[in-house]
């Protein structure tokens, strides 16, 4: 059973924004638009294994995506944790293509494609650290000591996956994703004993699920960029660059005539994911390049947010979460 769906991360949703709202001459427009490539490979990787797990008898398994949970002063992030009551499964997944090989002397991860060696952080540490820490919390929010096991998923059918020839155990942690449900199959059958209860189980999927924190971030900060360097506005969908203007309540476009009395939304949305989730009527103005007071009212208005403050210092909450 998905108890916790996998969504778009938010650092793609922010680099999305950045990359629309950033002049095509920029100078890190190259860089933010191969950062975003990744993002969306792994993301792409991510969502190749619910297929594969779609397989599992769902009474059986608990399954959280994306799970970003606190080990003391740190936290710590699940592309997909599948808990049951014998054991907890982190699965890791990678998208690489080409061959890769995996370097037990140096601990790294070396990939190969057209020729090119590229090297990756050793992802069999990653999980080691990752069950150390999911061992924690369970013991810090007081459950029983569960079985933490962990395996890595090469999401590409085409990958090579290489090794030493002493490194024996490499299979045991290594799939390929097709692999994933008979993977399961065998780790169920290995452990006999039920270490959670019934209601351990739901009551520890229902605190991870409570504890989760998504990992905000200014996105501006980051890439050291600033709100003036940001194309504003609101941009016209269907020509892709052209900015439209409000008449009597409706965004028009000069050049193909769309309209609309929503285009707002989507760059209200921008705003949020590259400035914040807080707007004033002066900062919607702004963003949005009206000029009026009272139009930028009735759109905040509209849009039935929360707000605190009265008059000129009322501040308005936004939130979008897709």
């Amino acid at each position: 059973m998905i108890v916790k769906k996998r969504k778009v991360p938010l650092a793609i949703r922010k680099l999305s924004a950045l990359a629309y709202r950033l002049p095509p001459n920029h100078p890190i427009l190259p860089l933010i638009m191969n950062d975003l490539k990744k993002r969306e490979a792994g993301h792409k990787g991510e969502c190749s294994i619910d297929f594969p797990l779609s397989f599992l008898e769902p009474k059986s398994y608990y399954i959280l995506h994306d799970l970003r949970l606190q080990d003391q002063s740190r936290f710590f992030q699940l592309d997909t944790l599948l808990i049951s009551k014998k054991y907890a499964l982190i699965i890791e997944v990678k998208n690489i293509a080409g061959a890769i090989y995996f370097d037990s002397h140096f601990n790294q991860l070396i990939r190969t494609i057209e020729g090119k060696e590229t090297a990756f952080p050793d992802p069999i540490i990653q999980v080691s650290r990752q069950e150390s820490q999911l061992t924690n919390w369970f013991l810090k929010n007081g459950f029983p000591s569960l079985p933490i096991l962990s395996l890595i998923v090469i999401s590409n059918p085409q990958t090579i996956i290489r090794t030493a020839p002493g490194n024996h155990k490499l299979h045991y942690k290594v799939i390929h994703r097709d692999a994933l449900p008979y993977k399961i199959s065998q780790m169920e059958d290995s452990i006999t004993d039920s270490i959670f209860s019934e209601k351990d189980l739901k009551k520890a999927v229902r605190v991870m699920n409570k504890h989760h924190i998504d990992a905000d971030f200014s996105i501006l900060d980051r890439y050291n960029l600033t709100e003036e360097e940001l194309i504003k506005g609101v941009i016209c969908e269907n020509c892709k660059g052209n900015q439209l203007y409000r008449k009597h309540g409706t965004w028009i476009c000069h050049q193909c005539q769309l309209s609309s009395k929503k285009a707002h939304i989507p760059a209200l949305r921008d705003y949020f994911y590259l400035l914040g989730s807080t707007i004033t009527n002066r900062q919607l103005r702004d963003f949005l390049n009206i000029s009026s007071a009272s139009s930028a009212t009735r759109i905040l208005q509209s849009l039935n947010l929360t707000s605190s403050g009265s008059n000129k210092g009322r501040v308005y909450s936004l939130y979008f979460d897709e």
